[in-house]
C-alpha cells in the first residue's frame, strides 16, 4: 500500500502543466524496449483463453468450460516460464507458478501484447475516452450456452484535465455442464465470479503515472479429468494494489518504477481432505534510462520481490532479486539493446540461487518496408511450490531450468493507398536443460506429477501474412499465421526420447477475418492444431471455428447501443487441451451493450 500510493502522491505533487511528451514505448522490469512482439486487440471475445487462442505462437491451457482454470504458455516453455502482466506489472504466484487468467477481466482490457524475447504476456487496461464531457461509461450483459449470464459495468470520470478515473466490475454466474463424448455430461463445472478494480491516471508535465486496485472473488466446481469425475469445490480470493510510475526528469534521465502489494487466498474442498494455500507478496520495480547521446542510452534495472505462502500442510517463503543492465544504440537504420542481467532467488531454508544472463535484441531497417530482427536471451526458471513441496505429489529434487532463446526474420510493412499489408518470417531456436513437466500421476489423474526432461530442443517457424484496409465507412483486415514447432525430448535413455514435448502443436494455423460498415461487424477466427501428444500418446487434432455478428445503433445525444451474436466452436468439434479435460462443443451468446 506504501509503495503505490507513494507513486500516487508523486505524481498528483509533480502534475502542474499539461503533458506535452510523446508516448514512450518501455517493456515493464528491464527498460528494454524489443522489437519482437505481438498486440492481439480485444473487441469480442469470450474470455481470456479465446483472446490468446489469436496467436497460434501461444498454447493455452484450459480445463474446460467456465469454471476451468485457464493458463498461457509461449512456444511449450510451459506456464511458469512466461510471465504475465496487468498493465505494467507482473501478475505471478509462487504456489502453482502462473495465477488462473480467468481472474482478469478481458472486458476492461484495450489489448493484449506477446513479448518474444522477454517471453511475457501483457494485459492493459483500455483508457478512459471522453467527448465534450467529464463521465462516460457502459454497460452490458452477455448470456447463452450453459446456463452462462456475464454483466458488467464500467464508469468514466475526468476528475482534471490531469486525472481520470475508471470504475470496473464483471461477473460470471454458468450452470457450466456440458455434453462431451457418446452422451456424456460434464458435471460440476459450475462458477459464481466477481471482479472489481479502480483505475487512476494522471499525466504530468513530463510523463505518467496509473493506479490500481483490483479484486476477483470466485467459488466454483472442479469436476476432475473425465476419467476420474470429481465433486470437489474451490473458492478464490485475490486482490492487489499497484502504482505505475513514469517521469522525465531531465533531458537525460528517466525514471521508471511500479510497485504492488498482493494478497491471493485459495481454499480447496476435497472428498481426501480440505487445503488452503494463502499468499503475501510483495515487489518494487524501477528502471533508470540515461540517454548518453543523441544515439546511445544506457538502463539500469533493479527489482526486489517477496512471497510468503501459508498453506494447510506446508510453510514457505522466497525472496527474488532482479538487477539488469542494457546498452541501448538508436542509429538511423540500426537499433539493438545489449544487457547483462542478474537474478538471485532466495527460498526460506534452502540455498540461495544465483544466475547471469545474458541477452541481446537487434533491429535493422533495410528499407522503409523491409526490417531484420533478431535476439537472443538467457533464462532461468526455478520450481513453484506446488512443484517442490505439495505433499505427497511434489518433488524436492526438481533442477532449474535452464534456457537459451533465439529468433532471427525478416519484416514487411507497407501502406498503399487505403490498404495496408505486412508479411513476416520468424525462424527460432530455443534449447532447455532439465525442462519441468507435469503429468497426470498413474494412481489419480486428477493431481499432476512434475518432473524434469533433461534436454529439450524447440526449433521451428512462424509465418505471418496480412493486409487492412479503410476507406469511408468500410473497414476489413485479413491475416493468416501458421507456426511449424519442432519441439523433442532429447534426454538420451528417455522413454518419450525424440518424441514431442506434451501438449506442443507442431502444426498451428490461424485466419482471422474483421470487417464493419456503417455499425454493421464481422469477426471470423478459424484455428487448426494439429500434431500434439500427452505424456503418453497422440492427441487427436482439431480445428474450431467461431464467428461473431453485430450492430451498432448510435443516439445523437445519448451515446450508442450494441447488439452481438457470438457463435462459437460452430462445427461443434470435441477436443481437449488437456487429457481428459474436454472443452465445450458448440455454443451461442448473446451480447447487448449500451455505451454513453
Amino acid at each position: 500500500m506504501f509503495f503505490s500510493s507513494l507513486l500516487v502522491v508523486a505524481g498528483v505533487l509533480v502534475a502542474d502543466v499539461p503533458d506535452t511528451l510523446k508516448t514512450a514505448v518501455v517493456v515493464a522490469d528491464k527498460g528494454m524496449i524489443v522489437s519482437q512482439s505481438d498486440t492481439i486487440q480485444i473487441t469480442n471475445q469470450v474470455d481470456v483463453s479465446e483472446a490468446l487462442s489469436r496467436i497460434p505462437t501461444l498454447i493455452v491451457g484450459d480445463y474446460g468450460g467456465a469454471a476451468g482454470t485457464k493458463s498461457v504458455n509461449l512456444r511449450g516453455f510451459g506456464s511458469s516460464h512466461t510471465a504475465v502482466y496487468v498493465d505494467g506489472v507482473r501478475v505471478n504466484n509462487v504456489q502453482r507458478g502462473q495465477q488462473d487468467l480467468g481472474m482478469i477481466d478481458i472486458g476492461s482490457c484495450s489489448g493484449i501484447v506477446v513479448d518474444y524475447a522477454q517471453n511475457s504476456v501483457s494485459f492493459n487496461t483500455s483508457k478512459p475516452k471522453f467527448g465534450s464531457g467529464k463521465f462516460a461509461g457502459s454497460v452490458k450483459l452477455r448470456g447463452g450456452s450453459f446456463g452462462t449470464y456475464e454483466p458488467a459495468a464500467r464508469f468514466d470520470f475526468k476528475l482534471s484535465d490531469r486525472v481520470s478515473l475508471s470504475a470496473i466490475s464483471s461477473g460470471t454466474l454458468s450452470k457450466g455442464d456440458f455434453p462431451y463424448g457418446d452422451n456424456l455430461q460434464r458435471k460440476n463445472n459450475d462458477i459464481s465470479q466477481i471482479r472489481a478494480g479502480v483505475d487512476v491516471w494522471g499525466q504530468m508535465d513530463r510523463g505518467s503515472w496509473h493506479s490500481k486496485v483490483y479484486y476477483n472473488g470466485a467459488e466454483r466446481g472442479t469436476p476432475g479429468s473425465s476419467d476420474w469425475p470429481s465433486s470437489d469445490r474451490q473458492k478464490d480470493r485475490n486482490i492487489f494494489i499497484q502504482g505505475v510510475l513514469q517521469n522525465r526528469f531531465t533531458s537525460r534521465y528517466t525514471l521508471n518504477a511500479s510497485a504492488k502489494l498482493s494478497y491471493d487466498d485459495l481454499f480447496y474442498f476435497s472428498e481426501w481432505g480440505d487445503s488452503r494455500y494463502k499468499v503475501a507478496g510483495f515487489q518494487l520495480n524501477t528502471s533508470h534510462i540515461v540517454r548518453l547521446a543523441t544515439w546511445a542510452e544506457i538502463s539500469l534495472a533493479a527489482d526486489i520481490q517477496h512471497d510468503d505462502l501459508k498453506a494447510t500442510s506446508y510453510d514457505a517463503g522466497r525472496t527474488n532479486l532482479l538487477s539488469a543492465f542494457t546498452s541501448m544504440f538508436r542509429l538511423p537504420k540500426f537499433k539493438a539493446d545489449v544487457s547483462i542481467e542478474y537474478s538471485g532467488t532466495f527460498d526460506r531454508g534452502a540455498k540461495g540461487l544465483n544466475t547471469l544472463s545474458p541477452s541481446a535484441d537487434f533491429r535493422y531497417d533495410i528499407t522503409d518496408a523491409l526490417s531484420i530482427i533478431a535476439f537472443g536471451r538467457r533464462a532461468y526458471r526455478v520450481p513453484t511450490f506446488n512443484e517442490l513441496y505439495y505433499p505427497g505429489f511434489g518433488n524436492p529434487d526438481l533442477k532449474c531450468e535452464d534456457a537459451w532463446l533465439a529468433s532471427l526474420g525478416p519484416q514487411w510493412k507497407k501502406q498503399i493507398s487505403n490498404w495496408s499489408v505486412n508479411a513476416e518470417a520468424e525462424f527460432n531456436f530455443n534449447s532447455i536443460k532439465d525442462k519441468i513437466v507435469s503429468a497426470p500421476s498413474p494412481e489419480n489423474p486428477s493431481y499432476w506429477y512434475p518432473y524434469n526432461i533433461g534436454k529439450a530442443l524447440m526449433y521451428g517457424v512462424d509465418l505471418r501474412a496480412g493486409t487492412g484496409f479503410k476507406k469511408g465507412d468500410w473497414t476489413g483486415a485479413l491475416s493468416a499465421a501458421y507456426i511449424w514447432q519442432n519441439t523433442k525430448d532429447k534426454t538420451p535413455g528417455s522413454a518419450s526420447y525424440d518424441k514431442q514435448i506434451p501438449y506442443v502443436s507442431r502444426h498451428s494455423l490461424s485466419l482471422t477475418l474483421d470487417g464493419s460498415y456503417k455499425g454493421i461487424s464481422l469477426d471470423l477466427l478459424w484455428n487448426l492444431r494439429c500434431g500434439r501428444r500427452d505424456s503418453n500418446d497422440e492427441m487427436p487434432d482439431y480445428n474450431t471455428i467461431d464467428i461473431t455478428v453485430g450492430k451498432n445503433f448510435p443516439f445523437r445525444k445519448w451515446g450508442s447501443l450494441g447488439l452481438k451474436l457470438l457463435a462459437r466452436n460452430i462445427s461443434d468439434t470435441r477436443y481437449e487441451l488437456s487429457s481428459g479435460y474436454p472443452m465445450p462443443g458448440r455454443a451461442f451468446y448473446g451480447i447487448i451493450e449500451y455505451n454513453f
